[in-house]
This record gives structure tokens, sequence and C-alpha cells, in this order.
């Protein structure tokens, strides 16, 4: 009989609750800040063939399509799973990501036959060679010098730890107490999720289970086409290009976007975009697409394996997202964001009303600074920092949130890092005039300055936006560029960096910059009133509102938010000179 509507929506609620139950357990458990302070990390559960079931929400969006290649190579390669194996994977050849990128999973079995798996891929903050942090593994030239690679490595049997292989891997990771103890929690996290599996087969039965999980499939794929089909149909192409600041010989990277609408069939074709890369930019997903295709169908629904049915990627082997193993990897997200702002791009013409202009659009606006306190003992501070959005057809792009690829992820608090490491946050701060101009403005980006209190390490790599920023679109303008200053101690100038494993003495400092996202619209068509929040809020100054939006303010004589009023007639005056002077 088939399962009725009623039992469909509680399963379709009760997968992705599942999910949340790990994520929840995962991050009361973990010893590290980038789990259960900045939430980088991503807990799923598939079937036998690799299907995602379900996804924890605000799990990182660029994991997503990364979790069934992984289930479907164990499968065939180890062949046999018992209940109680714990299998460890980050092996690029599959994963294709940087290596603290960690796989656990767990199989699930009902009445003796395999069903699905649990799985949680999270970051360590360490995996041996040039792993430490996030950036400096970019200066490796292969997977070996950027840490220890785990190929489908049963950690566990039958419930019965590997105590060698266990043993091997604290003795070969600088931070061992951080990372074991992170795998415990992945471990304990996947096993909430087995025990949860079982009550659900054990309250309505393997085969309803089953057709439920079809249907929501097939209303997912359903929901999705009918988004598309109400795009105007044609082929919709846009190309920019990326820095790679890690490669001294490759040049900037071509994204080259081909979007082709067909009643409500898409295919997303990136076989323009450039070949894989002497530098560690590469990688081997198709999180780029998958992602764009979630942000213009169903972006606020749970996902799933049908969230994809309806969606054809071009993606050939040797391009730098689809690189060949061993293709150096650990940058592997960087220029990622920038690649679903160039299929939302392409996306622009064919539905106006719903798509924003570029945001930040790199990933790696990060924290990274170790070394040894005056304890003794060796730290490494990561953070992951936002920058702007992109201006939207109804209104402002947000400020100083992650990327589109990151999901829920966050900064690390200031008290926490504070508290932790031998640091002081002197700043966290939206840059004034970051954000690109437009009749809906973009988001600001950020300037957070870190002084250290000992001396070490940072990695201060820069993003890859400097040449090409966050762009506009309908008359918007660019976005501000990131950067990354540094000030050793002695020295009264700031000095833009690109560098890892950076050495500054005590009392330095750093500052992180953040790109700000592009504007939407004309900013000429922008209200006046809007722009003079702008001016009070201290987002956009006085001098940008004339040059960028033709507002003149004159001072009122008052104090505080009153001190300025706009001049209307002056406004006026400065609108129709700077259209004249676009002719």
């Amino acid at each position: 009989m088939a399962a009725d509507p009623i039992t469909v929506e509680v399963l379709r609620s009760a997968l992705p609750a599942i999910a949340d139950e790990m994520s929840h357990v995962l991050k009361r458990t973990s010893y590290n800040m980038m789990i259960y302070e900045v939430g980088d990390y991503s807990c799923a559960i598939l079937d036998k063939e690799g299907n995602l079931l379900a996804q924890n929400g605000g799990g990182v969006s660029h994991f997503l399509a990364d979790m069934g290649v992984v289930i479907r190579d164990g499968v065939e390669r180890i062949k046999k799973f018992v209940p109680g194996d714990v299998i460890l994977m980050n092996h690029q050849r599959v994963c294709g990501q940087h290596l603290n990128n960690m796989c656990v999973y767990t199989p699930f079995f009902w009445k003796g036959e395999l069903f699905g798996f649990t799985i949680i891929r999270a970051h360590w903050i360490d995996v041996g060679g040039y792993s430490t942090g996030f950036g400096a593994g970019s200066s490796a030239s292969d997977p070996w010098l950027e840490g220890l690679q785990f190929n489908q490595l049963k950690i566990y049997e039958a419930g019965k730890p590997n105590e060698t292989v266990l043993a091997m891997i604290s003795d070969n990771i600088r931070y061992p107490e951080s990372s074991m103890g992170d795998l415990d929690a992945q471990i304990t996290a996947c096993n909430l999720g087995l025990k949860r599996m079982e009550e659900l087969f054990s309250k309505y039965g393997e085969a309803t289970v089953e057709e439920c999980i079809q249907r929501i499939f097939s209303e997912s794929e359903a929901l999705c086409r009918q988004v598309i089909a109400e795009f105007q149909d044609g082929t919709y192409e846009f190309e920019t290009e990326f820095d790679d600041s890690a490669s001294a010989t490759d040049g900037p990277i071509r994204i080259h976007a081909k979007v082709i609408v067909e009643g409500s069939d898409m295919t997303i074709d990136l076989s323009g975009c450039s070949k894989q890369r002497n530098s560690g930019i590469n990688g081997r997903t198709l999180a780029a697409p998958y992602i764009a295709y979630k942000a213009l169908t169903s972006p606020i629904d749970p996902v799933n394996e049908g969230s994809f049915k309806a969606l054809k990627v071009i993606l050939p082997e040797g391009s730098f997202m689809m690189a060949q193993f061993p293709a150096p990897m650990a940058g592997w997200s960087t220029a990622l964001p920038s690649v679903i702002d160039a299929i939302l791009a392409a996306m622009a013409p064919a539905r106006k009303s719903m798509t924003p202009a570029a945001h930040k659009g790199a990933m790696g606006d990060n924290l990274t600074f170790f070394g040894v306190d005056n304890n003794g003992k060796r730290f490494v501070v990561q953070s992951t920092e936002g920058g702007g959005w992109g201006g939207r057809p109804t209104e402002d792009g947000p400020s100083a949130s992650c990327t589109i690829c990151q999901g829920d992820v966050r900064n690390g608090p200031i008290e926490s890092l504070e508290q932790r490491f031998p640091i002081v946050v002197e700043q966290r701060g939206l840059r004034t005039d970051s954000a690109g101009a437009g009749q809906f403005r973009g988001g600001l980006g950020l300037d957070v300055k870190v002084r250290n209190l000992v001396a070490g390490r940072w990695n201060i790599t820069q993003t890859g936006r400097h040449r090409v920023p966050p762009w506009g679109l309908w008359g918007g303008k660019t976005g501000g560029k990131p950067d990354r200053l540094v000030q050793k101690n002695g020295e009264n100038d700031w000095k833009s960096v690109n560098a890892n494993w950076y050495q500054v003495p005590t009392e330095s400092r750093v500052i992180i910059r953040s790109a700000g996202g592009g504007g939407w619209g004309d900013p000429l068509d922008r209200e006046p009133e809007r722009v003079l929040d702008d001016i009070r809020d201290g987002m956009v100054s006085v001098d940008a509102a004339r040059s960028e939006y033709g507002i003149v303010t004159k001072s009122t004589g008052k104090t505080g938010l009153d001190a300025i009023q706009i001049d209307a007639d002056a406004t006026k005056a400065a609108r129709q000179e700077l259209r004249a002077q676009r002719g």
C-alpha cells in the first residue's frame, strides 16, 4: 500500500532532524573551535548507493556534493561492512578537498542487510605536513606535503578499535588531543544517527521508509523543475577571472559559465573554465554548480538527492574543479564562490527579479596564527571572517557574512579567541565605503585587526578578488577589494602581504580585510533617505555619497544623527550632472 501523505511529511522532517541531532552532539563534544564555534562541518545520511537522504540544516554547503562519491567508493573498495565499523577517509583521489576535511562514516543495517550510512565531514585543525590552519597547505606542491591521507581506512572493525592505526595517526599530527577528540566526537554523532535510523525503521518499517524516500526525491525534483520552468528558455553565458595568488606561472583562472534552460531542464556547462593548475587551488567537486542550482530553485527547503535530479553538469576531467590526482588541492574551495557568482550572473537576463550581484566571492578571509605560548604549549588560532554580499532586486546585500559555500559557518567569538589564545582582537568592524554602490547597495566588508602577544607565524594569503572585485548588476558598482596588511612591532607603516607561515615578532598587528558586495541597479536611483541613513551609520562617507550616489548633504547645526540632512536642490543638480557625464 502506498505511503500516505502524512507519513511522507513526517519522514520529510524526520530524516533532517536526525542529521540535526547528529550536528548538536558533534558541537557539544568536539575539541576544535572550527567545529563547535565556527561550524565547519556537515552531518548527513546516505543510502548504500550514495544517494543523499538528508543533511543537517546549515551544514557546510560545499560539502553536500561530495558525500556520495565517498560512500560509492567505499562500497566498491571495502566490499563488506559489519555493524560497528568506522571508516576514516580524506584521500584526495576521491574526496578532492584539502586533507583537513575529514570524513568519518558508519554503516547502518536493518535486519542484517546494509541500507546506508551516517557520515560527518569536519575540519580538523591539523593532519600533519603543511596542513596547520588555513592557507599554508597552498604551499604544498602535492598531497603528501600537505598531510596524512586516509584511503577508506577502517579504524574500527565490528566495534573494536584498531589501536595501532589510531596511535599512528596520533603520533603524526601536531595537535593529537584536538584531532583525536574530534574523531571521537564524529564517531559518537554517527552512532547516534544509527540509533535514530533504527528507531525510524522500527516504527514505520523498511518498505514504508523506502517508499517515502523515493516520494521525497520525486517531489524535490518536481519543485525544482517548477521553478526552472519559469525561466526564459535559452543559453546564457558569463565569464570572469580569478587571481591564483599561489601560482607564479599559471596566471589568473578563467571562469566561464554557460547555462542552458530548456523547459524544466537546466544544464550548467563549466567546460570553458581553466584546466587544473600547478597550485593547490584545484579540487574534485560539483559543489559550485550544485549550490548555484539549489540557490536558484529551493534555497530554503531541506536538501536531498532529488534536489539535483533535474540538473545536468558538464565539468570535464582535468578542469581545475575536477582535477586528476595527485594535483595539489589544499586551496580547493578558494575560487568556488566566484564560480557560483558567475553562474548566477549568467542567469541574470533570464530572470532579473531574482538574481543578486556578486558577493565577496572568495573563500579564505580566514584568521590563522600559530606558535608556542608563554607556557610552552603549541597553539593555532583559527576563525573564518565574513564579507559583503551583493545587492538584490529588492534589498541591500548583507554585510560581514561568510560565502554562499559555507552554510551557517560563522566567525570565532572574540571572547573565545582571546581567552584561549595569546592574541587581542583590536577591531572587527565594517569598512566604510566597501559596499558596491547601487539602487540596492552591496553589503560591507570587514576589517579585522589582531595583535599577537607572542612571536609566531601568520597564514595571510590574498583571496583572489583583487583584479576583478565583486561585480555589480544592472548598473551597480563593484565592491571594495580585499587585502592582507601587516604592521610588525616597531614599524609605523602597514604592508600588504601574501604569504604563508609569515613570521612576526611579539606585538605585531595584522588586518584581515574582506571584500564588499557588488551593487544592484543604478546608484542614482537609490532613495536619498537610504543614503542618508548609510552616512549616519558610518557605512557610506559624505564624499562617496556625492561621487557615487549624487547625494549632497548640509549641516543643520545640531548634534548627533541630526547633524546633517540632504540638500535637495544640490542633490537634484548633482544627479543630473552625473547622468550627463555618462552620456
